[in-house]
């Protein structure tokens, strides 16, 4: 059973743990507080601060030695940094099948001497930097898989300042940042009281099964999970609920000149679908609804029987999530019937809302908030995550989501992240990993 600290005395341990105080520290890391009205728009106040005591400790940790030694190694090692980059990028990972990519990086953790270097039951990659003791456990991770073809050959290229190539960003940008911030630390001999769980998944983009496999296998030894996919800017604290449904409308089939009605199984398919965008979402609760496949018929002259199409239904409220659910069964059932057919519906995936009571003033997401004001960051601050901190969050486990960089076009071919924006997304990553795991003097 996971033990949770008391708020007091853990904001104390915090304190303490990153206390050097030093009035230039913010300004020599790269932050700053801007006059109201800058920043966000003409006008606008822009909130510049998590408040005490987070703040004075994210710019305390920030001037230590050890960690401005870990910042300096990153900008040192730029062009290593994008070269394995983009070697990892050109390693195909299909979820389900990243075998390749997996083995390439786990020969290079095997390599720092720094780290326990483990697979799982699910196929997960695990290199553990164990602490001095002490301390909170926090995990890092990024996901291997990509959502591309098997087969597909990649080729990575750099052109006016960004990284072009399929997966590039989702996630391999930040496979590397994570790896990136491990040689840091190393370098700059940076220790921690808990131990860092450097965590690489296996299927984030179709199923979850590798980190439901690791938050099962480890829910109790876990504090903090920090869940690195998508994001630069700012974080998410709340994970949106995510249901997948193959709705599947059965009819009696036939040929193209039999006797109509009966119809092909795609007509009551599409009037359903037609219905299904006609929906309002609700206002003031994130909420999406998408129809993305669709199947019927494998010849030009037959009748389906079977028409089917996928629905994608997502929101932060499980409760707009049934509402939702129940009015489009409806919308199904009554278009089959219309036309004498039945409908089989299959729940391809339900992954519920997860929204823990109070997690927006917990003290990853607080000194999360500290340490992207502290590195000049506008962060940001939203409860939709959709990745591998959801599952984390579901099993009460406190989890962020960010990134180390700016990408753009994910799950495309022409999906690109700029390059100059990485390296300090790797200070952040490191900062965030030492301040939830506590420095250790």
């Amino acid at each position: 059973m996971r033990k949770n600290r008391p708020l007091k005395s853990s904001l104390l341990a915090l304190g303490l743990s990153l206390a050097c105080c030093c009035p230039h520290a913010l300004a020599q890391a790269g932050g700053g507080t801007a006059p109201a009205g800058q920043g966000r728009g003409q006008g606008a106040r822009v909130r510049q601060a998590a408040g005490p005591p987070y703040d004075e400790a994210a710019r305390s940790l920030l001037a230590r030695p050890e960690i401005r030694a870990a910042f300096a190694h990153v900008e040192r090692e730029r062009d290593a940094i994008l070269k394995e980059w983009i070697a990892i990028t050109e390693i195909n990972a299909p979820s389900g099948k990243e075998a390749e990519r997996a083995a390439f990086v786990e020969r290079l953790l095997r390599g720092y001497g720094s780290v326990e270097v483990r697979r799982d039951s699910a196929g997960n990659l695990i290199a553990t930097r164990r602490g001095t003791g002490g301390g909170p456990v926090v995990v890092i991770d990024a996901h291997l898989d990509t959502v591309f073809q098997e087969g597909l050959k990649i080729k990575a290229e750099v052109r006016g300042g960004r990284l072009y190539a399929p997966g590039v960003g989702d996630d391999t940008r930040n496979i590397e940042a994570m790896l990136a911030a491990l040689r840091a630390l190393d370098a700059a001999g940076v220790r921690t009281k808990g131990d860092l769980v450097f965590l690489f998944t296996v299927e984030e983009e179709t199923s979850f099964r590798g980190v439901e496999e690791f938050v099962k296998e480890n829910k109790g030894k876990i504090d903090h999970y920090i869940a690195l996919d998508g994001g630069y800017e700012g974080f998410t604290y709340g994970g949106i609920g995510i249901n997948w449904y193959r709705h599947h409308f059965i009819g009696p089939g036939g040929h193209t000149r039999s006797a109509t009605p009966p119809y092909s199984a795609t007509l009551p398919a599409a009037r359903a679908v037609q219905r299904i965008y006609q929906l309002q979402l609700p206002q003031g609760v994130p909420a999406n609804l998408n129809i993305g496949m669709w199947g019927a018929a494998d010849v030009f002259n037959a009748k389906a029987a079977d028409a089917w199409f996928t629905v994608d239904l997502r929101s932060t409220s499980n409760e707009v999530i049934a509402d939702l659910e129940k009015k489009i069964a409806a919308i199904v059932k009554e278009e089959a019937e219309r036309e004498r057919m039945t409908v089989r519906t299959e729940v391809v995936s339900s992954t519920p809302a997860a929204q823990l009571p109070g997690h927006r003033e917990s003290m990853l997401v607080k000194t999360a908030e500290a340490l992207h004001y502290a590195m000049g960051f506008q962060p940001s601050i939203t409860v939709t995550g959709s990745n591998n901190g959801n599952v984390a969050l579901l099993a009460g486990i406190s989890a962020i989501s960010t990134g180390a960089g700016p990408c753009a076009d994910a799950h495309a071919l022409t999906e690109n992240c700029e390059i100059e924006p990485l390296y300090k997304g790797i200070q952040k990553v490191i900062a965030l990993g030492v301040a939830m795991a506590q420095l250790s003097r």
